[in-house]
């Protein structure tokens, strides 16, 4: 294995989890709307926990799709 290997390696890494983390906080963005919990009333509280729901399913569809494609 030569350096370029390694170098290539390690940086695919960071790459991967850098994409992943930005992909987690687009959804849950998306789930809460772009608000915090301050600002939100208790019926927006109410269906951000259930846009946090389909944004955990939606994770786990990406895991899966990755999956096939690997196959």
């Amino acid at each position: 294995m030569n350096a370029n290997q390694i170098i290539n390696m390690i940086a695919r890494m960071f790459i991967r989890k850098a994409v992943n983390k930005g992909m987690n906080a687009g959804i849950n963005r998306m789930a809460s709307k772009g608000k915090s919990q301050q600002e939100m009333t208790p019926e927006e509280r109410r269906t951000a926990q259930s846009g946090k729901q389909a944004a955990r399913r939606a994770r786990q569809a990406m895991r899966m799709g990755r999956r096939i494609g690997k196959m």
